[in-house]
């Protein structure tokens, strides 16, 4: 069973990881935007449409959060490493001690380890991590993303409703 965490974990990793080496090569204005400029946000990436007026690729680098929020200079970054690195020992541990018959849960934990470790290895890398994903409904746009933090939401959402089904079980 902790084989399948395990397996999971690595699949999100390998496919952010995959994923982010891609976005890397799409365009940015100017066309010799380096990580750096890009998350000093002195050059920007360049939408290319994935479906008109929704969904664009779009490379950014992120110095904050998941979904670009709470922006931080290097001792910022500092601290949300050692928060992720925390947060994945823990995920560890509470996988570990997941039953043999906690699928769900353990899936979510992958998922949410997953999400956090390949957002770490690019702070690590590169003091930023890199977003590509842009929806929007014509002028409005959501927070620029990963497939780092989509696992993250994803693994959080599976994790709330396998508790909230757990709960009701015990309940009846």
């Amino acid at each position: 069973m902790r084989m399948a965490f395990v397996v999971a974990l690595v699949i999100v990793l390998a496919f952010d990881q995959g994923s982010k080496a891609w976005a890397r090569t799409l365009p940015t204005r100017p066309a010799d935007c380096s990580v750096t400029e890009l998350a000093a946000q002195r050059c920007a990436g360049v939408p290319q449409p994935v479906i008109d007026g929704f969904w664009d690729w779009e490379l950014a680098e992120n110095r904050g959060a998941a979904f670009s929020s709470f922006a931080t200079e290097a001792a910022g970054q500092i601290v949300l490493a050692l928060v992720a690195a925390g947060a994945l020992v823990a995920i560890g541990i509470a996988a570990a001690r997941t039953r043999p018959d906690q699928r769900a849960k353990r899936l979510a934990l992958a998922l949410i380890g997953g999400g956090a470790l390949g957002n770490l290895v690019d702070r690590v890398r590169d003091g930023s991590v890199t977003d590509f994903v842009r929806w929007h409904v014509h002028g409005h746009m959501w927070p620029i993303f990963n497939l780092a933090d989509a696992a993250l939401l994803v693994g959080v959402t599976v994790l709330l409703a396998d508790g909230m089904v757990q709960k009701r079980t015990r309940a009846a």
